[in-house]
């Protein structure tokens, strides 16, 4: 069976014969060392500082899953829209007696931390520091299936939250929760096909579990 996926977000997965994604992450978090903060973009009541980042928890996470589709031996296009589960955002929250700090700047140095696969000659994704993020459509693209198979599609993104602490100086040290993502991509199961390497948690195996019959093949780990 062939996949053909047009207008697709950053990352397009197709796991149909394997179950499992090419672009995944298998949810460990690097080494996370402190970062410096730019002097332009620090922002804070102190300027040039170092974050440190702890608690980092870097996973895929399913967004969105289509009931399952039967396709015959010709193929054709999937036509099931795809139901929303998780919408990721964008955040930074300070904690409650903690001066205030610069978002933006806290998102960047844990891009830099977490080691970001879409940085910039700058070192960070400006996306991935905007807190006004929009979530990835799930249903921006179409995908076509040659050859017959009883497929799902699901949607997914690569997740970052942490926990930081920014000194700087002899100020008062801020800290708070980030929380992002650096990957957003898509990917299909074909429910007839054991999932051999899958781990408890992968988006491809909690795909198949949700909609592909309950004694399919890939919904067995």
């Amino acid at each position: 069976m062939r996949i053909k996926e047009t207008a697709l977000s950053a990352c397009v997965l197709a796991a149909v014969l394997a179950g499992t994604a090419a672009c995944t992450s298998d949810g460990d978090a690097p080494p996370v060392k402190a970062a410096a903060v730019p002097k332009a973009s620090a922002g804070t009541s102190c300027e040039g500082g170092t974050y440190a980042w702890f608690n980092v928890d870097k996973r895929d996470v399913l967004t969105g899953v289509a009931e399952r589709e039967k396709v015959g031996r010709k193929g054709a296009r999937l036509t099931h829209r795809l139901a929303l589960l998780h919408t990721p955002r964008t955040a930074v929250t300070f904690e409650k007696g903690s001066p205030a700090g610069n978002a933006r700047a806290a998102l960047h140095s844990l891009a830099d931390a977490v080691g970001d696969g879409t940085a910039d000659e700058h070192g960070a994704d400006p996306e991935f520091s905007n807190v006004h993020r929009s979530a990835p459509d799930i249903n921006s693209g179409s995908t076509s299936v040659d050859g017959a198979g009883t497929v799902v599609q699901y949607a997914w993104v690569e997740q970052v939250t942490a926990d930081f602490r920014y000194t700087c100086g002899s100020g008062r040290p801020v800290a708070g929760r980030a929380t992002g993502w650096v990957i957003d991509g898509s990917g299909i199961v074909e429910c007839s096909v054991p999932m051999k390497d899958a781990k408890e948690g992968e988006p491809a195996l909690t795909a198949a579990r949700l909609s592909c019959a309950a004694d399919a093949p890939a919904t067995k780990a």
